[in-house]
């Protein structure tokens, strides 16, 4: 018996089959929207939406088999980069929303100390609000108050990061 050189060991379409089902199943962490975005074929595209409706173990595991099987019939190497752009998307806004809590975590424990580090970062920031704003939470800090001038020292660092995103572009 002859095998051909492109003909694909079962273990092969197993891997792959596999990898379709982890992909559809990414899929269905996104909203009905984002699916629509990806300009899916129709069958696909329901398989879909129905299955971010099923609960139940075993329903939800077929309909994973059969997300996978109609994603066979597809390119899926523009899911796949849909897929890690939103990922990276999510990975970036994680880096910098920690970025932002240790700026604000070292103004609260520094006060104006810190100031100087934050205005490094952000030189179109006012050093005045931003130092009434340091000294506000590490005020709060120290007594053990509530965390209301944290909260808006890490609002306006935000707003500060945002602003230099926009000066970037």
């Amino acid at each position: 018996m002859q095998h051909d050189e492109d003909e694909i060991s079962k273990s092969g379409r197993k891997r792959a089959l596999a990898e379709l089902k982890a992909l559809g199943l990414k899929l269905l962490d996104y909203s009905d929207d984002a699916l629509r975005q990806l300009a899916l074929p129709e069958d696909l595209l329901g398989a879909l939406l129905e299955g971010k409706r099923i609960t139940a173990h075993n329903a939800r595991k077929r309909q994973l088999g059969y997300i996978g099987k109609l994603m066979a019939n597809i390119d899926v190497e523009p899911v796949r980069e849909f897929v890690q752009a939103r990922e990276h998307q999510h990975l970036t806004a994680t880096r910098e929303f920690h970025q932002i809590e240790a700026l604000r975590d070292r103004l609260q424990v520094r006060g104006d100390a810190a100031v100087a580090e934050v205005l490094a970062a952000f030189p179109h920031a006012e050093r005045s609000q931003l130092r009434k704003l340091a000294r506000l939470a590490r005020q709060e800090y120290t007594t053990g108050q509530p965390r209301g001038a944290a909260k808006t020292l890490f609002r306006h660092l935000r707003e500060l990061q945002e602003e230099s995103e926009n000066l970037e572009y």
